[in-house]
């Protein structure tokens, strides 16, 4: 299990014969430590291509110090308001033992999967760097920061780097002051010293991006890997937020980023079983093919139907675990309302097993797509289209109004099968008319969603209402698909009567917390007519 913080610090060059300040005069320090000199050894792990440095993520193994192990730096999520240059880094850092020299340990490894998409991390700079740590201190003796001095001697290993052993290996010197207990108003005093004593912000995100900004082979096989690049430290820009009289296009783009985001977030999760992350992977992934089904008319259509249909396959893939889930819990719960006895007993039993055996042989191909080339590819597909969308002129619309027509296309979609459902004879084919209400409820608030920024209050409006009526024919679905595997256990052949009537028991609630979820929908409904039924903002 690896263990986690997150890092705060801030580097900086400087020349070889500078002298380290005295720090001690900076606010709130009472106190520098007596240096301390380690010999640190690190190998840095990548793709031959370094798609992990491309994207300013940085794995390595290192030995000497006080921290040898395994070490995975995550960059923070990316802001749409840029950062001053004084600002400290912030990253996610993952600990693991030092284990194999060669074998990344599966703690780490889970969080860079989404990133190598097939390819092998082998090692990719070797770092030899001699460290003197000054500790900082306050007047009670909180640790606040170190002040780390580092000549660094980098080898790029193998990869696509000239044989020139010149431009395979670098020296220089850098100084790491970095938070253990302080704050970040520690910075701006100490950079001031810092620069009095030739120090200047460092050009490079991590010692990684440094070593391969040396060979300009290796800067254009980053390049290729994917937005940003090694020398950049791999903080791709987020696209610019939409603006009122901009392209409609950018609307899409924006929460088509947030949603591919949120995927490459919760990826981690989903493969290290932590809860609730397949609920919110999966919501991404239903978010851009809801997303991408409203703005279809403005993008190549071969395109865009692609990545719905590639998308579908995901979201089914990441709904069977999560249904079962679901409902396995939500069945739990009722068959522990049963009165107490042998047959309850035997029948939360059978749920447990049935629904459990379904539940892990659904993570089991999870898990295995996780791992697939179509998974990988289709991750490759929507970052091409957010970085490069295929837009046609449709997409030139000023954002504003055009935005509005597709929010008023999806609220008449919404009203039409609500239409159709009222008229539906009862029984299957009414039950899949509601399901279709929720589904174009949702497409609805994920469309609202996606306008938030020209519509602002509006568009919350319609979220809000849209997500209600969502929300409470989920759980009318809940129940009719809890009713079907119900009515199957109870009719097994080798129940005895007892157990049996305890399913039938909990399949007749179903039935009515579907008809109490089904009135529900309809107040909702009646309650936001003004808010849904045009879907004008």
């Amino acid at each position: 299990m690896a263990s986690e913080n997150v890092e705060v610090e801030k580097k900086y060059d400087v020349g070889g014969e500078a002298e380290v300040p005295d720090l001690a005069g900076l606010p709130g320090v009472a106190r520098v430590g007596e240096p301390r000199v380690d010999a640190l050894q690190a190998v840095y792990f990548d793709t031959e291509r370094h798609a992990l440095a491309a994207r300013g993520i940085t794995l390595r193994r290192r030995t000497g110090g006080a921290d040898a192990g395994w070490h995975l730096k995550l960059p923070p999520e990316v802001s749409h308001e840029a950062e001053p240059a004084s600002a400290p880094q912030r990253r996610r850092e993952l600990h693991a033992p030092l284990g194999q020299p060669d074998v990344v340990p599966d703690s780490l490894l889970a969080h860079v999967l989404v990133y190598l998409r097939g390819d092998e991390p082998v090692p990719a700079v070797r770092l030899e760097t001699r460290r003197t740590t000054y500790a900082l201190y306050a007047d009670d003796g909180v640790h606040l920061a170190d002040l780390a001095d580092d000549r660094v001697t980098a080898h790029v290993l193998g990869g696509t780097v000239p044989a020139d052993e010149g431009a395979r290996t670098q020296q220089w010197r850098e100084w790491e002051l970095e938070l253990v207990h302080g704050s970040p108003d520690l910075f701006p005093a100490a950079g001031e010293v810092l620069a009095s004593a030739g120090a200047r912000p460092a050009g490079h995100a991590s010692k990684l991006a440094k070593a391969l900004q040396g060979s300009e082979d290796a800067a254009a096989g980053t390049e290729s890997a994917g937005p940003g690049g090694a020398g950049t430290g791999g903080r791709r820009p987020a696209p610019e937020p939409p603006r009122k009289k901009g392209p409609v296009s950018d609307l899409l783009i924006a929460y088509l980023d947030a949603q591919i985001s949120e995927i490459l977030a919760n990826d981690p999760g989903v493969r290290l079983e932590q809860p609730e992350t397949v609920h919110d992977l999966r919501s991404a992934t239903r978010r851009a093919r809801s997303a991408l089904a409203a703005y279809r008319r403005l993008y190549s259509a071969a395109t865009v139907r692609r990545l719905r249909d590639e998308l579908k396959w995901l979201g089914g893939m990441l709904g069977a675990p999560r249904d079962a889930e679901v409902m396995l819990d939500r069945l739990r719960g009722q068959a522990a309302e049963l009165p107490p006895g042998p047959a309850s007993k035997a029948a939360a039993d059978r749920l447990e097993e049935e629904l459990g055996n379904t539940l892990d042989t659904a993570y089991r191909k999870l898990q295995k797509t996780l791992l697939s080339e179509r998974y990988f590819r289709l991750l490759d597909d929507l970052e091409a289209f957010r970085d490069h969308p295929p837009t046609r002129p449709a997409g030139q619309a000023t954002a504003r109004k055009a935005a509005g027509k597709l929010v008023g296309k999806a609220a008449k979609r919404l009203q039409r099968a609500a239409r159709t459902a009222k008229r539906a004879r009862r029984g299957t084919q009414h039950e899949t008319a509601l399901h279709q209400v929720r589904k174009d409820a949702k497409r609805l608030r994920h469309v609202a969603e996606s306008v938030g920024p020209v519509h602002g209050k509006r568009a919350r409006k319609i979220v809000k209402a849209a997500h209600r009526q969502q929300k409470i024919l989920g759980d009318f679905q809940d129940s009719v698909v809890a009713r079907g595997v119900l009515a199957r256990l109870a009719a097994a052949p080798d129940l005895n009567q007892e157990v049996a009537s305890a399913f039938v028991t909990l399949e007749t609630r179903q039935v009515q917390l579907a008809a109490e979820a089904e009135a529900a929908y309809w107040k909702a409904r009646k309650k936001s007519r003004t808010v849904l039924q045009r879907g004008v903002i």
